[in-house]
C-alpha cells in the first residue's frame, strides 16, 4: 500500500493514482449473460412460483411433480443468485428481488407467447384461472352477462371473482388479477391501463315518505345525513366539491364500500345516498326507495375497465377485454 498525492491510500493493483484522488473507483466489467446457456422455460416456472408462493401449488399449475419443481427452484436460485422464495410466518414469501422482477417477467412471457401463438386466439381451448375484481355495482349489473358469455365460449376456463378494493391494485398490477371494472375516477398507479366502457349519471335515493322530498332545496339537501360509497380509500365524493363551490357542506354520517348495503341502510332510515342511476333503476323500487335528481347535479361519469400493463399484449386478456366491452355496450343499450 502506498499514498497518493492527497495522502489517500492507493492499492498497488490499481497502478498509478489519478491526478486528483479524492476518491478512487474500482470499476468491474459488467458480466454478460449468455442466453444460449439459459433454459427460458425456467422463467415460466419462476412466474408460477412467485404467483402461487408454494412449490406444490406451482407444480400442480405446471402439471409437473413437486420434486421436479423443487429442482427447478434450485436452478433458478443459482441462476439469479437470490433465494427467490423464503420461509415466512404463513408459508413461502417472495424475496424483494423476486417481487421486483415479476412485472417484467410477466411482460416478457406475454410477449414471448405472442411471438409463438397462433394469429387467431381460440377461447374454447383456453385453460387456467381468470381473476376479475369488481364492485358490487358491476357484479350485479354486468357480471351475469359476462359470465354467460365466458362459460359458453371458454368452457375450460375457471373464473375467480373478488370484491374490488384499494388493496387489490397490487394484485392487478402484477397480473395476479386479469382485470377489473367499476366506477374508477381516481388516478391509478403506474403499470395499469384503463378504458371507458359507458356513461352513467348520479341520482339521490331516499326512502318513500322522507320529509325532505317536499323541500328539495340545495340547503335542505346539504343538511341531511348522507351515506358515501367509497371503493378506493376515504376520499370525498363529487357532490362535496359542488357543495363547496356554493359555500355549503354536507355531513357524511356513514361510509360503506358496497352500493347495495348503502341502499339497504337508506331504505330503513332518514339517511340519503347519491349513487349511479344504473343501479338505482335496478334496485330502488324493490327497496321502497325514491330516486330524484340531486339539487346540484354532478357531471356524468364513466364505468371503467382496468387491466395490468403486463397482460396488455396477452391474447387471452385482449379477448376478455373485448367481451367486457361488448357486454357493457349491450347493457347500456338496454338501459
Amino acid at each position: 500500500m502506498r499514498l497518493g498525492r492527497q495522502g489517500a491510500a492507493v492499492p498497488r493493483k490499481l497502478g498509478r493514482p489519478l491526478a486528483s484522488t479524492h476518491c478512487i473507483l474500482d470499476i468491474q466489467p459488467m458480466h454478460e449473460v449468455n442466453l444460449r446457456g439459459v433454459d427460458l422455460n425456467l422463467m415460466v416456472l419462476l412466474d408460477l412460483l412467485v404467483e402461487h408462493r408454494s412449490v406444490t401449488a406451482a407444480a400442480e399449475a405446471a402439471h409437473m411433480s413437486q420434486p421436479a419443481m423443487s429442482r427447478a427452484l434450485g436452478r433458478l436460485r443459482a441462476l439469479l443468485r437470490d433465494p427467490l422464495l423464503a420461509r415466512g410466518a404463513q408459508g413461502l414469501v417472495p424475496t424483494p428481488a423476486a417481487v421486483a422482477m415479476q412485472p417484467a417477467l410477466k411482460r416478457m412471457l406475454a410477449e414471448a407467447a405472442g411471438l409463438v401463438a397462433r394469429r387467431r386466439f381460440d377461447p374454447a381451448a383456453w385453460r387456467g384461472q381468470v381473476g376479475i375484481a369488481a364492485t358490487d355495482h358491476q357484479t350485479i349489473l354486468l357480471l351475469p352477462r359476462l359470465i354467460r358469455r365466458l362459460f359458453a365460449e371458454a368452457p375450460l376456463m375457471e373464473l375467480r371473482v373478488v370484491p374490488f378494493q384499494a388493496s387489490r391494485l397490487d394484485e392487478l398490477r402484477d397480473g395476479r388479477l386479469h382485470l377489473t371494472f367499476g366506477i374508477l375516477e381516481q388516478a391509478l398507479p403506474p403499470g395499469l391501463r384503463r378504458e371507458a366502457l359507458d356513461e352513467d349519471r348520479f341520482v339521490t335515493l331516499l326512502r318513500a315518505g322522507h320529509p325532505a322530498l317536499s323541500d328539495w332545496r340545495v340547503e335542505r339537501f346539504a343538511a341531511l345525513d348522507h351515506v358515501l360509497v367509497t371503493v378506493l380509500g376515504e376520499g370525498r365524493g363529487a357532490m362535496d366539491e359542488l357543495l363547496r363551490a356554493q359555500g355549503l357542506s354536507r355531513r357524511v354520517a356513514l361510509r360503506l364500500p358496497h352500493f347495495y348495503a348503502a341502499m339497504a341502510v337508506v331504505a330503513d332510515s332518514d339517511l340519503v345516498v347519491t349513487l349511479p342511476a344504473s343501479i338505482a333503476r335496478r334496485h330502488a323500487a324493490p327497496l321502497g326507495l325514491v330516486a330524484v335528481e340531486p339539487p346540484l347535479a354532478p357531471p356524468p361519469f364513466n364505468t371503467t375497465m382496468v387491466w395490468p400493463e403486463v397482460l396488455d399484449a396477452d391474447p387471452g386478456n385482449a379477448w376478455l377485454r373485448g367481451l367486457v366491452r361488448e357486454e357493457a355496450a349491450r347493457l347500456a343499450a338496454s338501459a
